[in-house]
């Protein structure tokens, strides 16, 4: 099977190229970047030692698709990532949108010429946040979750959000482009006659994730702990209670192997979330309790202004996953931590690397 990945040597594109090279399955691994992420360039030798083929281009110029051979399958791991992209004063908007849907379209456009099928890397934050905002929640061992007896919104319930939870805006400017990406690549499919599959995953952690405030959250903290940077809890009362799952990108490999030989399924069975499920999730609060249990106490701070689009839980039920493609996550949250603090220590100047202030 030959598998195209783009952004490939970002922290997600690099993993599942890893995982699919070492499957033993024989695939042929093609991968692109454009190398503006900071910490990028770290994975490209590696890589290429393993035998992917790299190209270096921009998904946002449908010109440097052009030369890149014909391959079965693309699995679109290149995205501006954060929430607060294009909102945050420091990143443009119209860069966000020509990146995540434009860059999606082109893409689909690799695949309706060379007859390839398309996995789209979605996320959580495709749901909508106002009824996630308003959710009502108790804090227990110093995390959020869903009050006792409070009515819910259709879509959730302890377990997290299905996928008919809704996905109406506001949802952020990043949320609406995975939205509308994953429209476009449905619609491609259907029009073309291409198989498509949307994975929503929740938050993606492991060694090696390029960490920074707004994206990498569990990298980002584990290695500033250890550095003892500063670091601050930012809303809902500056106590770190808000919650999230945790997912390593390794654990998709077994779906995407089912997917590249899955017939064409019904259009709602070709959504489905993917996560490490209430049992993974943790609050920042809980986060740091372990970091100081692993690297000695820590002061966090306290902001207790909000931030835009922070909600104070969300777990992406992953019920449909196991139901439709027998779905399991593997890799527990602390074998996760493990990683990433076994990685932070092995590499002291990671911050400065991946997250340059």
């Amino acid at each position: 099977m030959k598998i195209l990945v783009s952004g490939v040597c970002g922290f997600v594109g690099s993993t599942l190229a890893r995982a699919l090279l070492q499957s033993g399955r024989g695939h042929h691994v093609i991968g692109f970047d454009n190398f503006i992420r900071p910490g990028s360039e770290t994975n490209r030798a590696e890589l290429k030692a393993l035998g992917v083929k790299l190209f270096h281009g921009d998904l946002r110029a449908a010109s440097d698709l052009e030369t890149l051979p014909a391959c079965d399958w693309v699995i679109d791991a290149a995205a501006n990532p954060s929430v607060l992209a294009g909102v945050d004063g420091k990143t443009s908007s119209r860069q966000l949108i020509e990146h995540n849907l434009g860059g999606t379209v082109n893409m689909l456009e690799y695949c309706k010429q060379h007859r390839a099928g398309f996995i789209l890397l979605s996320t959580s934050r495709v749901y909508a946040i106002a009824p996630l905002a308003a959710l009502a929640v108790e804090t227990v061992d110093g995390a959020f979750r869903p009050a006792r007896g409070a009515a819910l919104p259709p879509g959730l319930t302890a377990a997290g959000l299905d996928e008919t939870f809704a996905t109406l805006a506001p949802v952020s400017l990043y949320g609406a482009t995975k939205l509308a990406s994953e429209a476009l690549a449905l619609e491609y499919g259907e029009t073309f006659q291409l198989p498509v599959f949307i994975n929503r995953c929740g938050v993606l952690a492991g060694a090696g994730q390029f960490g920074r405030p707004d994206q990498g959250i569990f990298a980002y903290w584990l290695n500033s702990h250890l550095r003892r940077r500063p670091l601050k809890y930012i809303g809902f009362g500056g106590l770190g209670h808000q919650v999230r799952d945790c997912l390593h990108p390794r654990d998709l490999v077994p779906v995407l192997e089912q997917q590249f030989g899955a017939p064409r399924l019904a259009a709602a069975d070709r959504v489905a979330n993917f996560s490490g499920g209430a049992a993974s999730a943790m609050s920042l609060r809980q986060l740091t309790a372990w970091c100081d249990a692993r690297f000695g106490p820590h002061a966090v701070g306290a902001d207790s202004a909000p931030r835009p689009f922070d909600i104070p839980w969300i777990i992406l039920d992953p019920a449909k996953a196991a139901r439709v493609w027998r779905w399991q996550p593997q890799t527990k949250t602390t074998a996760i931590l493990d990683e990433i603090a076994a990685h932070a220590q092995a590499h002291p100047g990671w911050l400065d690397l991946s997250a340059p202030l």
